[in-house]
């Protein structure tokens, strides 16, 4: 175990890349470690109670508009949709918004309270997508998931967001991008990129430190 300690500076800091805390994130994303067992039934427990309460919240209409958009998307060997024959894909990206809303409409999912509170169950939705379009294999979606449950629960067990008047959802970008990494099996630097990309995202607007550090 890693024990990481956080805490913020400035932009004109010019905080080493190494030192921030997206780098870490990304080095334990681009990581090769192990998986146990309990942990695989776990994740596969948490696909089954996503998939549960996306197919209870088909009829609502948050889902159902949802689901429209997405059905404008086709793609051959895209993602699936819940509530449509598999035989039909759809771009990923769509897919994971359909399937998210889904998931999310209900508030039945998984929920994990800390410092601040969450659903890691959030993270399935767009990995699992993009697993699909990848055409990768049922492991490679656990480690994706496992990946994104890992930084989304430390992320809320540290920080917390609404201290600053920011919904506890900003806490995704950083996880989905790490889970994206890890299921794609890609590099360190690449993934450091793209979470560095959702941490901007919620910054436009904010008066928040732009680097954090953890040493």
């Amino acid at each position: 175990m890693r024990n990481i300690k956080v805490k913020v500076h400035s932009s004109a800091s010019k905080l080493k890349k190494e030192d921030q805390l997206a780098w870490k994130i990304a080095e334990i994303a681009s990581d090769d470690a192990p998986l146990n067992e309990q942990t695989i039934d776990m994740v596969i427990n948490r696909i089954i109670d996503n998939a549960a309460v996306a197919i209870a919240s088909l009829e609502r209409q948050a889902v159902i508009s949802a689901r429209a958009m997405a059905l404008a998307h086709p793609r051959k060997d895209g993602a699936t949709i819940f509530g449509i024959n598999s035989d039909q894909k759809f771009h990923c990206e769509w897919a994971a918004w359909a399937n998210g809303t889904a998931v999310r409409e209900l508030d039945f999912h998984d929920t994990f309270l800390a410092a601040d509170y969450s659903h890691p169950g959030d993270n399935i939705p767009p990995i699992l997508a993009v697993a699909q379009q990848k055409n990768l294999s049922g492991m490679d979606l656990i480690r994706g998931i496992i990946t994104g449950y890992e930084i989304q629960v430390n992320l809320v067990k540290g920080i917390c967001l609404h201290e600053h008047k920011i919904d506890h959802i900003a806490h995704l970008g950083p996880s989905v991008a790490a889970g994206l990494g890890s299921l794609l099996k890609l590099n360190t630097e690449t993934i450091y990129q793209s979470i560095q990309q959702e941490r901007d995202k919620f910054q436009v607007g904010k008066r928040l430190p732009h680097h954090m550090l953890a040493s």
